[in-house]
């Protein structure tokens, strides 16, 4: 089967990036590489269908991942407007094509990502070999995945909507937050605060607690304002959300029992690398009380690989071709 070229895709909130996939040596190699706002096309079957049409050599098949659950071969983005079907894609000649979440389709491409593609944020170097992984981070809004192992290479993606869980405040500053995001939420999950718009949340609360103004409504300037001057305002905003994120990560891998390691996907965490590296995260990740040892030995690491989830997609559609 390594003379099939496919399609594999991976659509968020905000951009949409497609790929062909080939098999070299029993590892999956991406070609053709494009990438666009998903703006850009009013539907997602002609964003693909674009693609296709500059591909010299048509895809047969494929796998996309997207923002969002799959429900019986179709998805409602949860941050775009555009709808997806696998009976749509069909009428361009994919067959066979899946769509499966884009954070299980990083859970399948965390562990064929090269390591000098993985940014260490603390603990050891490797993780227990064949215990599962746990895959999370920020971006549009905040995914959640893990991959189970087991010590005969058998591997199963588990695909969640783990950022809607609800937020657990870690200190009386995160109980004040928790309260005021409940005025205008009701309930709140993680994603409304850790993620791009989560980050504004975070800082119009903070400048409330502190009984000052804020002027701040784009999350990309407290970024920037951050990495210029980490104690800044917007420093203060950010350091909270690497913290948060951190107990955040902790708990998923708890939830999901990731001795394997945990990495931290979207594309938040690569930008902010360095802050992140010296911020609370990994304090907070491993304050998990009793499970103090059972953290400290987890391995934390980013993805600084831009197309993790082509590639996790081109796993899964090789082993639906062969299948």
């Amino acid at each position: 089967m390594t003379d099939k070229t496919l399609l594999v895709g991976d659509v968020g909130g905000t951009n949409a990036r497609f790929a062909l996939a080939r098999m070299v040596d029993g590892k999956p190699v991406l070609e053709h590489h494009d990438s666009f706002p998903a703006e850009t096309y009013p539907t997602f079957l002609e964003g693909v269908a674009a693609f296709v049409d500059g591909c010299e050599v048509k895809p047969t098949g494929g796998v996309i991942a997207v923002a969002g659950p799959v429900t019986d071969g179709e998805i409602d983005l949860t941050n775009s407007p555009w709808r997806v079907s696998e009976a749509e894609l069909q009428t361009l000649g994919l067959k066979p094509v899946r769509l499966i979440n884009d954070f299980e389709a990083l859970a399948w491409g965390a562990p064929v990502v090269p390591d000098d593609m993985l940014a260490k944020v603390g603990g050891p170097d490797e993780g227990e070999p064949n215990e599962a992984i746990a895959v999370l981070g920020p971006g549009t809004g905040f995914g959640v995945s893990a991959l189970a192992r087991d010590d005969h290479g058998h591997e199963m993606a588990l695909p969640s909507e783990g950022g809607h869980a609800c937020f657990a405040p870690g200190d009386p500053v995160e109980d004040e937050i928790l309260r005021i995001l409940r005025r205008r939420y009701d309930r709140v999950s993680i994603e409304r605060l850790i993620c791009g718009p989560g980050l504004l949340n975070m800082h119009r609360a903070l400048a409330e607690i502190d009984g000052r103004e804020t002027h701040i409504d784009d999350p990309a300037e407290i970024t920037r304002d951050a990495l210029a001057d980490p104690r800044s305002h917007c420093g203060a905003t950010l350091a909270r959300f690497c913290a948060i994120l951190g107990a955040v990560a902790g708990d998923v891998a708890l939830t999901m029992g990731a001795r394997g390691g945990v990495y931290i996907a979207g594309g938040i965490a690569p930008r902010i690398l360095p802050f992140l590296q010296a911020s609370p995260f990994r304090e907070r990740f491993e304050r998990k009380g009793r499970f103090q040892d059972y953290m400290a030995a987890i391995p934390t690491k980013v993805i600084m690989h831009k197309h993790a989830a082509l590639l996790g997609s081109a796993r899964v559609a090789f082993a639906e071709a062969e299948g």
